[in-house]
């Protein structure tokens, strides 16, 4: 077994075209953030992104992509950005984790996202969470019964605001994979205006990702594509995503809405009916990623399971690291496993954001539904 580290770009065709074999093969790593396009897109926006290339007997046994920063900090590929990492191997792989960050020249690495259950990391995972999914496995109608019978008067009441915005502001549609640049500028434009307003960092501040976003909605193969869709009231849009697929699975990414239509619940609006067309495309389910809002519980109909943890070399620098991280993550994962918890830090951050913009008033925001 030999580990070799490499920048994305180094990487050939025989490295790319054996890393989409790798993932194809095992449905565990069926999500666009684990595939090596994004991580060629990252590798050419950012200098501190690398790959433990890993072979055994002379064959490419599975890739590793990561993040190296100061002082052998590892960081998973994307970091904050992405809800999903892991080795990208054969099946049942199993590594000396310690071994693996010493030949990436890592003293640490933590993750919050990894694929559960991986050999080499599973005896570092400190807890294994839910992400919850769309299942579209056999189809958008049997998908909407299961959401319908789970929560009846949700269901109802989306349904009910749906037809309501199409009464007041025209015909309710929505547009699959809009390969138009301004209608993503529109959605970015929106998603900063609820970072602020929520009291959140606003990550399009960042030129870079920008830059990744606008890369990613022009790639467009079978296997790899960005997508963004958008609901229209008339011709008016009011609530986008936009995100990553496979062949057969979407990620979301970057939801947002115009606030001016709040009342419509038009994000859920837009999720059901962006449900009903990757059905159409031929994708087997829709991955909303773990934590967060109250909307994904009822809109699951099913889940995936993520990892957390820490791997550590000894070090000084992993001693500092473990200091500085441990309470700030305890702290977020009593909040986030905590409803009213979760309800009372968005209020929270609400208000920091109007004092940021001077007392404005924020967008109004989307509420729940209740179960």
């Amino acid at each position: 077994m030999s580990i070799t580290i490499v920048r994305p770009t180094d990487l050939g065709p025989a490295e790319t075209e054996r890393w989409r074999a790798l993932q194809q093969a095992d449905p565990a790593l069926d999500n666009a953030f684990l595939s090596v396009e994004f991580a060629l897109a990252m590798g050419r926006l950012r200098d501190y992104v690398r790959v433990a290339v890993i072979e055994d007997g002379g064959r490419i046994a599975g890739f590793f992509p990561y993040e190296r920063h100061g002082f052998g900090v590892g960081k998973p590929l994307g970091g904050f950005l992405t809800t999903c990492h892991g080795l990208i191997s054969v099946p049942e792989l199993k590594l000396n984790a310690r071994e693996l960050l010493r030949a990436c020249r890592l003293n640490v690495l933590e993750f919050d996202h990894m694929v559960a259950g991986q050999p080499t990391f599973a005896p570092h995972e400190a807890d294994v969470r839910p992400a919850p999914v769309m299942d579209l496995t056999a189809g958008f109608d049997a998908y909407a019964e299961q959401v319908r019978a789970n929560s009846p008067k949700n269901y109802k009441t989306v349904r009910y605001k749906q037809r309501k915005l199409g009464r007041e502001h025209g015909d309710v549609r929505l547009e699959w994979a809009s390969p138009d640049p301004a209608l993503l500028r529109t959605l970015l434009a929106w998603k900063s205006r609820q970072y602020r307003d929520t009291g959140r960092v606003d990550r399009f501040a960042q030129p870079w990702i920008v830059r990744l976003t606008e890369e990613m909605h022009a790639a467009a193969t079978p296997d790899f594509a960005g997508v963004l869709t958008m609901l229209y009231a008339g011709d008016v849009p009011v609530a986008g995503h936009f995100g990553l697929r496979t062949a057969t699975s979407l990620v979301g990414w970057f939801p947002a809405y115009d606030p001016e239509y709040a009342r419509y619940s038009p994000g859920i609006v837009h999720h059901l009916l962006m449900a009903e067309h990757a059905a159409g495309a031929g994708l087997h389910q829709v991955d909303m990623g773990k934590g967060g809002r109250e909307y994904k519980d009822w809109l699951k109909s099913g889940v995936l399971l993520v990892a957390e943890g820490r791997i550590a070399r000894p070090s000084a620098t992993a001693m500092i690291h473990w200091i500085g991280r441990t309470p700030v993550n305890k702290a977020r994962t009593i909040v986030t496993d905590r409803p009213e918890l979760y309800r009372l830090a968005d209020r929270v951050l609400k208000a920091a954001g109007r004092l940021r913009a001077g007392g404005r008033p924020p967008a109004r925001s989307q509420k729940p539904v209740k179960p």
